[in-house]
Parts: structure tokens; sequence; C-alpha cells
């Protein structure tokens, strides 16, 4: 085959295949939705985190030029906040919720993060909030002193403390406004 036949082809197969990724995968997320027990914890914000050098450096340039960086911008909100301190502490399930989002801040020590995929085996315990045992496809992030982490509504998370770890927990209580 020649270098111009290889090209020919790569051009013609190129586009199928990115097509066919881009088409693939959101029928078989369709196809897991329908199939699970609860309803999908669909989520149109990824889960965010903001590592301790992140915000630094975010720090150092307002140091630098005075003013405001938005880190999360969210209008008219209720919040709640709570400090959390934990030893050897595990979660047992995976817990999301339609009418909160999370801001997590880790003041000392380190914990472990599992959050989105696909929760299975889903029940829902008290209104807008859902437990499951596990959650296909979910990414796990270590968190330490001076990270932070947005967990926006529906994103199914829990935590692992293998040590101590303290936190403080922004909870937003109630519908989004646009």
């Amino acid at each position: 085959m020649s270098t111009v036949d290889s090209r020919r082809d790569f051009l013609w197969i190129a586009p199928l295949a990115a097509a066919i990724s881009v088409v693939l995968p959101k029928s078989l997320h369709a196809a897991i939705g329908a199939a699970a027990s609860a309803p999908p914890a669909t989520n149109p914000v990824p889960f965010q985190v903001f590592k301790a050098e992140t915000l630094a450096a975010s720090e150092k340039t307002l140091e630098a030029a005075p003013g405001t960086k938005s880190l999360i911008d969210v209008k008219d909100l209720p919040v709640t906040v709570v400090m959390t301190t934990e030893t050897a502490k595990a979660a047992k399930e995976f817990e999301w919720h339609e009418g909160r989002d999370h801001v997590v801040q880790i003041l000392d020590g380190s914990t472990m993060y599992e959050l989105g995929g696909t929760p299975k085996n889903g029940r829902n315990t008290k209104p807008q909030e859902w437990l499951a045992p596990e959650s296909e496809g979910c990414s796990k992030v270590m968190l330490g002193k001076g990270d932070m982490l947005l967990i926006p509504r529906s994103t199914p998370h829990k935590r692992t403390t293998t040590g101590s770890v303290a936190i403080i927990l922004i909870s937003t209580v109630g519908t989004v406004t646009s």
C-alpha cells in the first residue's frame, strides 16, 4: 500500500471513527441509564477539584493585582456550613442529592473521594436524597490539606479516610435560579 493510499484511507476512516466515538458512548449511556432502578444521576456540571497549588497560585496572582477571582459563582443560593473531623472512617454507600451542592475544603489531614459514575441499585431515602452501593465508572481523588472540591448536585460521591481529616463542608440548599 502506498503512502497516498494510506493517507486516503485515513482521511476516509478518521471521520467515521470520530463519529462512532461520539455516538456510541451516548447510546450506551442511555441504555445504562434506562436500566438503572433509580433516576440516572445526570449532571450538566462535572465535579471540580481545586488543588492547593492552584489555590496558592490564584492567591499569589491576587496579591500582585488586588481584585476578585470567582472560583464558584452561584447566585441567591442558601447554604449551610459545617466543620467535620474524622479518623479512620469510610462511607458504605455513594450518596447524591437532587437539591444540594457541596464544597469541601480540607483544613488538615487527607481523605479520598470517589466521584461521579453511574449509580447501581440506587434507592430513594428521603425527598431528593439517594444512596447506592456502587457507582460504575467513578473517579477517585485524593485530597490533602488546602485542597478544595466542588461536588455539584446529582453527583454520586463517597468519602474514605484512612488516617484523620478536618474539613469545612459548604452545602447549598434549594433550587438553582438562573
